[in-house]
């Protein structure tokens, strides 16, 4: 199931100062993936007002780059349900992911091919880099989710060569390679068994690539199998914490203590379900909600290893932002919690490019 306070008050027309943001999770791809009538590279290049994001409105909010997921939904989920504990998720075969993988990947690249050097899929943090110095918007081709890729691993081959960087190992359900936590509120995120050996595997061959794993969406157990078995920094690139918001999804205060010490990342994910102490989904969630969140996860991780992972095109959010145009507004919050132009930076992307740099080698 993908689903699509403030220090002080902000009017439409009041100015803000942007603060560039490199994010860790959107579901542009799988938004546009879906449009059922006209072209969704021009919808996203012109800008279709739809969802949180398309080029002009990312341009207008600040939003420098980020991670730009490919998830393959199943036919059986049920989008519409807005209860606290939402039905469990379907599995999807390898043909039907490899489909959606390869349907979302060509989007990604056909915008870049259309945007004029204005948005860029990016394989290094050198080239991110750059792209942001440029102004045009810095992708990162992420798979939520491993089902497309083979035991054998084959898949994942190919998939770097295509541009694969990062990926998470699984969504909210069960693959070959491990499991993933159910939605369900409030619940511990111990919810079954760790990764299975070709899960292992996979970590191991992604460190060889210098693929980024993706902790987010794993249970507890296989959380701790990658800690063990990656070499790389532990990354969580759109969870919050546990302890303020007991859902599931989110990381109890040892993980998130961990990922501060391998050199690792957080990334807040902006979902009400996932910020709030009651778990629902209600778009009146006030910006401190996301503040608290953010004060525990620097206060065990370090503030070195948390960012944004907004979920922008895959969660309901906070109405205070309501799409990319209105990251401003949660910089300025921040500004106003009392968090400095140094930290503020920081979260905003410095931390998420000191990361990338150490995971992929520069």
């Amino acid at each position: 199931m993908k689903r699509p306070g403030l220090a002080r008050p902000f009017s439409l027309g009041e100015t803000i100062t942007l603060v560039p943001v490199f994010d860790g999770h959107n579901d542009v791809l799988l938004r546009l993936w879906g449009k059922k009538v006209g072209d969704p590279v021009a919808a996203f290049l012109n800008g279709d007002g739809q969802g949180h994001l398309d080029l002009p409105r990312m341009l207008k909010g600040g939003f420098a780059g980020g991670f730009f997921a490919i998830f393959t939904p199943s036919p059986e989920d049920d989008e519409d349900d807005e209860d606290i504990n939402p039905p469990p998720a379907h599995k999807v075969t390898q043909a039907a992911a490899m489909a959606a993988v390869t349907g979302m990947a060509s989007i990604l690249f056909r915008i870049e091919e259309g945007a004029e050097g204005r948005f860029r899929v990016c394989r290094s943090a050198a080239e991110i880099r750059a792209a942001m110095a440029e102004n045009a918007v810095a992708a990162i081709f992420h798979i939520e989710g491993a089902e497309a890729i083979d035991p054998e691993l084959k898949a994942l081959d190919l998939l770097h060569q295509a541009g694969l960087r990062s990926l998470g190992i699984v969504w909210s359900r069960d693959n070959q390679f491990g499991h993933g936590v159910p939605f369900r509120f409030p619940s511990s995120p111990d919810t079954g068994p760790g990764l299975t050996e070709a899960g292992k595997a996979l970590v191991r061959r992604c460190n060889q690539l210098k693929i980024m794993i993706d902790v987010s969406h794993l249970n507890e157990k296989g959380f701790w199998d990658v800690a063990r078995h990656s070499t790389a920094p532990l990354v969580a690139t759109h969870s919050n914490a546990h302890a303020l918001s007991p859902t599931s999804r989110n990381l109890l205060d040892d993980q998130i203590r961990i990922i501060g010490q391998t050199g690792g990342m957080i990334g807040l994910n902006f979902a009400n379900g996932f910020l709030r102490a009651d778990g629902r989904w209600q778009s009146e969630n006030g910006l401190e909600t996301m503040l608290r969140h953010l004060d525990h996860l620097i206060g065990l991780a370090g503030e070195d290893h948390v960012g944004l992972g907004s979920d922008f095109d895959g969660a309901r959010i906070p109405s205070q932002i309501g799409d990319v145009t209105g990251l401003p507004r949660l910089t300025a919050a921040m500004e106003s919690h009392g968090y400095g132009r140094e930290l503020i930076e920081k979260l905003c992307s410095s931390n998420w490019l000191r990361v990338l740099e150490r995971s992929w080698g520069g």
